[in-house]
């Protein structure tokens, strides 16, 4: 199996679709390592096993729906193994292991037998000290959008979670790609005010649009970058409440189809009305985890 992603939205061929299966319940506050997940375990409305399976089974079906063929981690008991978007990705013909937090180490070896199907000269393993989560690597053509944080917040917040190294990293291994870099705002707290990886804040869609929350980087000039590079009207700029909501952590099976949660209500109207497909599934109970349907997936293989 060749992996191939030259684009976030190219016609999807071959996907990891994370599980629930035994995914440990709900953990102790202690032990949680983002905002969303934190404020549903104090208030006691953190996800249950079941409702997760059953989204997760929803969203399999609308892939398989487009003849997507969809593989699986093993599954480990006790670990969290929905969002496999972070813990490897596909840049060009390049499969990239990249380094990601400590209490995650386990959704690593979940996938391990799928990337034995890859020749070891399309694998690419980062070197420590570089930190990279796939939620802040979208590679666009020739371009490689990338969220980070800098030495500063990257070792303040445990939600920092791809470093200045790993920016380095990808420039150096990718040169003929150009790579933008854009710092997020982070908090271990409020997760009305963080931006977890760079999905949960832009996300390009179609052949020329983009999803995209303003106050989620932290140097507005990106943000205008951004708008400036897409085209003001091929931009969806959605509010902090929808950031939370995970609106722009949709994803695209091909230009034309788009997978997005069935809440969505505002922005699936605009989608529509810009010509999209949009396929709804309910996604709400594992959003609760900061989370949505581009963290649940690793795409291999895109046309």
């Amino acid at each position: 199996m060749l992996p191939n992603i030259i684009n976030e939205t190219n016609r999807l061929r071959v996907v990891v679709l994370g599980i629930a299966d035994d995914f440990g319940g709900t953990p102790l506050v202690d032990n949680t390592y983002d905002p969303k997940s934190k404020e549903h375990v104090i208030k006691g409305t953190f996800p249950v096993e079941s409702d997760l399976k059953k989204e997760i089974a929803g969203f399999r079906s609308v892939l398989e729906k487009y003849d997507v063929e969809v593989l699986r981690p093993v599954n480990f008991v006790g670990a969290n193994q929905i969002f496999t978007r972070d813990i490897g990705f596909v840049i060009d013909n390049t499969f990239v292991i990249p380094n990601i937090i400590e209490d995650r180490h386990l959704e690593g070896s979940a996938v391990a037998e799928i990337i034995k199907n890859f020749d070891e000269n399309n694998i690419l393993r980062a070197p420590r000290p570089t930190r990279i989560e796939g939620g802040d690597v979208m590679p666009w053509n020739k371009d490689l959008f990338v969220g980070y944080s800098e030495e500063t917040d990257f070792n303040k917040y445990k939600v920092s979670r791809t470093n200045k190294a790993g920016i380095e990293f990808l420039a150096e291994q990718f040169p003929h790609r150009k790579v933008h870099a854009f710092e997020l705002n982070k908090s271990d707290d409020d997760a009305e005010n963080n931006a977890l990886h760079l999905d949960c804040c832009f996300q390009p869609i179609g052949y020329d649009q983009a999803i995209i929350y303003k106050g989620g980087f932290k140097n507005k000039a990106d943000f205008h970058f951004l708008v400036d590079y897409f085209g003001k009207e091929n931009i969806i700029e959605i509010d902090q409440q929808e950031m939370y909501l995970m609106f722009s952590n949709i994803f695209s099976i091909s230009p034309e189809v788009i997978v997005s949660g069935a809440s969505f209500t505002r922005l699936n109207n605009e989608l529509r009305r810009r010509g999209f497909i949009v396929e709804e599934v309910v996604y709400d109970e594992t959003a609760k985890m900061e989370g949505l349907l581009r963290c649940s997936t690793m795409p291999l293989i895109r046309d």
